[in-house]
């Protein structure tokens, strides 16, 4: 289902974790550990994702899966 935020740059830790379906501690640790992308800080304790990066990581895998 589509929201009216998916045209955004920006989407909110939960919808990355909706669009990656993992959860959004393990998205933060991955990002920690340079695998998956980092967060944009936008306030004290607001942080978002870059939606093209995300779509990026998402489509790597997809390619991934279909080279091995």
């Amino acid at each position: 289902m589509k929201s009216a935020n998916d045209n955004a740059p920006l989407m909110a830790p939960k919808d990355a974790a909706a669009a990656t379906s993992l959860s959004r501690t393990l998205l933060a640790l991955m990002a920690e550990a340079g695998e998956f992308p980092r967060p944009v800080k936008l306030g004290q304790r607001r942080t978002a994702y870059v939606r093209a990066e995300v779509e990026a990581w998402i489509n790597e895998r997809i390619a991934a899966r279909a080279a091995a």
